[in-house]
Formats: structure tokens, C-alpha cells, sequence
């Protein structure tokens, strides 16, 4: 029989360990009542405010992150159970100014399949023995063996459209629903933030009432400075229910568009009449944004490597590698694309022979390609009266044109290595679906069926269903959008995905939840098994 490794106790047991320490720091995370952003004064101990993240999490090791209200050392404490008996002490690095008094601490030789309960301490840079009251976390390591179960959440899209974190409806109260599945750990798909989205105290709603939004300096117009970007991500962790769920569920994270700014690709300028000024270079925000990025997340990868590079692989035991893309920094540029000849298409070239290299040498059962963007939904980026496209599909349901060339070519070589167990997640349009693509109903018919589905948004705007693309063969099994734009978070169409996968037969059982995780639909998959 498979089983799932557990913490000592009980749901209940396991957020009361947390609420200790998200308590002690309420004063400091809470907005005042005008919605402000949080004042440090410096006198006194350091403290973190902000809550702990987990993150790079494998069989035997995890990355820690924390920020600080001031410079300090970061001291990291690992234990077997809730009570820190006993625990091993990781030294981490000075938190500055430089990284905005962020910082990761990688703690390694841990047991696998395990509970690991953490503590963060910040401590005084002139005096070690003063330090702040210590937040505490836990995460489940990845398993060695194949007998046990794997379980993880994915979604994206938060704090769209001007929908700040509205406490009188729990805020981002959809963190509480992804935690109460008991993951180990959430796939953020990308739009972790809406750099390009201000966001005011209140915004209308249809019925004539008001959504009440907490504000901040850096959310009250679009980022271009460093400092912009850093305040973004600071306001999510505003809110309690995020705080919460980072600190008992690891993540995995990408970006997508809203990092930077909606739509953006690599080499764009903005022109005149925008809230930007003339001129800037999408590139040159990128950079910021990237910083910020890797500055917020716990991520070896960007933060580790000269090129800051986002794509990775991450294994999670036998059964799961997931193949994270950054379908944003290598596009070329949003067109009409509907060219015949597309060489560095929505991946650019190194990325997708990456791919196709990760792939061949997996020998996991089930490979989710973690997409930031839908295969063969149509997203499109009208501009100027040109219908250029923003994701891979052009509406031309006949051969491969343009992005989908590349697609083309990469299910082509996943078909033709007998590589087996793909499935592709995403987020990005704001509603949520279930797609099933074959050949026989398909204009390119070189490649095996696959599943692709699509969750989101956490806490963003919902949208109508997007037009569906014939090239690949798309059947759209289940959808579930709003028929108006831009619905607020306040009447629902939140979503999350679900994804199990059974340690004894290798089922993989993906399900589609909604705000509070009601199961809206479900799919069972075989492993190993082609054309399903």
C-alpha cells in the first residue's frame, strides 16, 4: 500500500506551530487602517515581518528565505519534530540593503521523505546574542522511494487588474484552500505580481458596492525603478492567508508577462501615452524586475547563475520531474505570427534543445512541463489595429505557423524518443480548463495525445474562455470561466489545480478546484501509456 509521509500531527497541530510565529509578527506585516505600507523603527531587536518561504526543495535539501526590518545575520534551525529539540543550526548570510534585507540559506544532508520543521532567527551583525523572535516553517523533502505518494497545487495570476487584498473577504483567502490539500509543495505558473497593475483603495463593482483594497506607495502606480519592483512583491506578503501557506508549503516559481509588464518581450519600447515614460526599455525593466524577482523567492537558479536564468528542472523522486519553462525572455516579438519559418519562436533555440535534453534523460514516471503561457488557446495582443499574438496559437487551425512551429518540433521529438508521461500545466488566462490534444483531429499529426490544463487566477480579475486554436487538436473536456471581463475576486471564478499521483500503481489524478476548493472536474491518467 502507498503512503504519504505526515507531520507529528494533524492539520490543526501543524498550522497551530505556525500561528505562534505569524502572530508575534502581525504588528509588523499588517497595513495600518489607511492601507500604508509598515514603518520599522530600528530600535530593539530584528525582526521579520514578511514570514519565512521554502523553495529548491529535493530529497535532502531545501532553500530558506526570510527578510529583515534591518541588517542582520540570518541563523536557520532544522529540527525532526515541532518542538526544536535537539536542533542543527545553519549560519546565513547579512542581510543588507543590497538585497533588500533578503536572503536564502541553504540547509542540506536532510532525511528524505521527511518532515522538516524550521526556525528562522535574525540576529544583531554587532551582537550575535540579540536576536529577534524567531519564525517558524516546515516542508516535506522530496521521496527517494517510488512507493510514496506525491501531491502538489499549481495556479497563478495575483493581484490582477487593480484586485488588491481585500480583507473583508479573506483576502487571498484561496492560499487557505490550496494548504487544507496538504501538498508538498505549489507550482506558481507566473504573474506572481502585476508590476503594471496599480492598485487603488476601492474599485466598483457591479452591484453598485465598493472592493475595498488594502494600498501601498509602490502598488499606487506601475513600477520602473528597482525599488518599484521590490515593493510589488513585499505587497503580497501583506496578506496573512499567503504568509500562512509559505510557511508550511514550498514553492515552485516562474514568471511570466506581469513581472515586468503585460505583454512585454525581449527588445520592446515603450512609446508615448502610457502611463511609462517614453522611450523605456522593456529590457531595462526586465532587469529590474529579475532582481526583485530573485530577491523574493527562494530560487538557486536565478539568483546562483551569471545569467539569472529562470528555466530549470526540478525533480521530486522517482515518480515527478517538473521542467519549469520562462516562455517570456527568449520570445521574439508578439506579431501576427502567422510566418512560415520561426527559429527562435516563444522559447528561443538554447531553451527548447534544453528542453529536449532534460527531457530524453528523465526517468521519472510523469513529467509535468510547467508552461507560463497555453498551448493551443488563442491569447491575443491587438496593438495599433495589428492582431499581433502574445502565447503560441494564431487562430489559423491549419499546419503549424509562426510559435507553433517550435511546439511542432518539440512534440515531434517527444513522440519520436518515445518519451511518455508529459503533461503540460499553465495559468496566464484567467479561467480554468482541461485540454485534450490528437492527432486525428489535428492539421500536424506527428505526436502523441497529451493533456494540457489551466488553472487560475489566485487573486486576479477572471476572463472568458479563449477561442481554441485546430492545429494541434485541441478538445476542450471542461471549462469553467465567467461570461463578463475582468470579474472581481469578490464573486469568484478563483482557481487551483490539484495534482496527485499514487506511490503503488503510478496513477497520476489531476483535479480543477475553485476559490474555497470545491472539485469542479477530474482526470485520471495512466502511466506509461500512449495516446490517452
Amino acid at each position: 500500500m502507498s503512503h504519504r509521509p505526515h507531520s507529528p500531527l494533524p492539520l490543526p497541530g501543524r498550522r497551530g506551530v505556525l500561528r505562534g510565529s505569524l502572530a508575534a509578527s502581525a504588528a509588523l506585516a499588517l497595513p495600518t487602517a489607511l492601507g500604508s505600507a509598515p514603518a520599522f523603527a530600528l530600535s530593539g531587536r530584528p525582526k521579520a515581518g514578511w514570514g519565512v518561504q521554502a523553495g529548491d526543495v529535493s530529497a535532502h535539501s531545501g532553500l530558506v528565505w526570510v527578510r529583515s526590518d534591518r541588517p542582520a545575520r540570518m541563523i536557520v534551525e532544522t529540527s525532526a519534530t515541532e518542538s526544536f529539540r535537539d536542533p542543527h543550526r545553519w549560519h546565513g548570510p547579512l542581510l543588507g540593503a543590497d538585497s533588500d534585507f533578503t536572503g536564502t540559506t541553504r540547509l542540506r544532508g536532510l532525511p528524505s521523505g521527511e518532515q522538516i520543521h524550521y526556525r528562522v532567527l535574525l540576529a544583531d551583525p554587532d551582537d550575535p546574542r540579540r536576536t529577534g523572535e524567531p519564525v517558524t516553517g516546515t516542508f516535506r523533502t522530496a521521496p527517494a522511494k517510488r512507493r510514496h505518494d506525491v501531491r502538489f497545487v499549481w495556479s497563478g495570476d495575483l493581484a490582477g487588474q487593480g484586485w488588491g487584498i481585500n480583507e473583508s473577504i479573506g483576502g487571498y483567502r484561496i492560499f487557505d484552500a490550496m494548504a487544507k490539500v496538504d501538498p508538498d509543495f505549489f507550482l506558481c505558473s507566473g504573474d506572481n505580481i502585476y508590476a503594471d497593475g496599480p492598485i487603488s483603495a476601492t474599485a466598483p463593482l457591479p452591484d453598485g458596492s465598493l472592493y475595498r483594497s488594502i494600498t501601498t506607495e509602490e502598488k499606487s502606480h506601475v513600477a520602473v525603478t528597482l525599488a518599484d519592483y521590490r515593493g510589488n512583491f513585499r505587497y503580497n506578503l501583506l496578506d496573512s492567508a499567503l504568509r500562512r501557506f509559505n510557511a508550511r508549503v514550498p514553492n515552485i516559481v516562474q514568471w511570466d508577462d506581469h513581472e515586468v509588464r503585460n505583454n512585454w518581450y525581449p527588445g520592446e519600447v515603450i512609446g508615448s501615452g502610457t502611463p511609462y515614460p517614453a522611450g523605456t526599455k522593456l529590457d531595462d525593466l526586465a532587469v529590474r524586475a529579475r532582481r526583485a524577482f530573485s530577491e523574493y523567492f527562494p530560487i538557486s537558479s536565478v539568483s546562483g547563475r551569471p545569467d539569472g536564468r529562470i528555466y530549470r528542472t526540478v525533480q521530486h523522486g522517482p515518480l515527478l520531474d517538473v521542467f519549469v519553462l520562462d516562455m517570456r525572455t527568449y520570445r521574439n516579438a508578439n506579431s501576427p505570427d502567422d510566418q512560415t519559418t520561426d527559429p527562435q519562436g516563444i522559447l528561443g533555440r538554447e531553451q527548447l534543445e534544453w528542453l529536449k535534453r532534460e527531457l530524453s534523460r528523465s526517468r521519472a514516471v510523469w513529467k509535468v512541463i510547467a508552461a507560463d503561457m497555453p498551448l493551443g488557446l488563442v491569447v491575443p495582443d491587438p496593438v495599433e489595429g495589428k492582431p499581433n499574438i502574445e502565447a503560441v496559437a494564431q487562430g489559423d487551425p491549419g499546419a503549424p505557423l509562426g510559435r507553433e512551429l517550435q511546439i511542432a518540433e518539440l512534440l515531434r521529438f517527444i513522440k519520436h524518443r518515445r518519451i511518455t508521461g508529459t503533461v503540460w500545466l499553465t495559468a496566464d488566462v484567467h479561467h480554468t480548463s482541461a485540454q485534450h490534444y490528437d492527432p486525428s483531429r489535428a492539421a500536424f499529426k506527428d505526436f502523441e495525445p497529451f493533456w494540457e490544463f489551466v488553472s487560475g487566477p489566485l487573486n486576479a480579475g477572471a476572463f472568458q474562455a479563449n477561442a481554441l486554436d485546430g492545429t494541434f487538436g485541441p478538445d476542450r473536456v471542461f471549462v469553467k470561466a465567467p461570461a463578463t471581463a475582468n470579474v472581481s475576486p469578490a464573486d469568484g471564478y478563483q482557481f487551483f489545480g490539484e495534482v496527485d499521483i499514487d506511490g503503488d500503481s503510478g496513477e497520476l489524478t489531476v483535479r480543477l478546484r475553485d476559490l474555497d476548493g470545491t472539485v469542479l472536474f477530474t482526470q485520471a491518467l495512466q502511466p506509461g501509456r500512449v495516446g490517452q
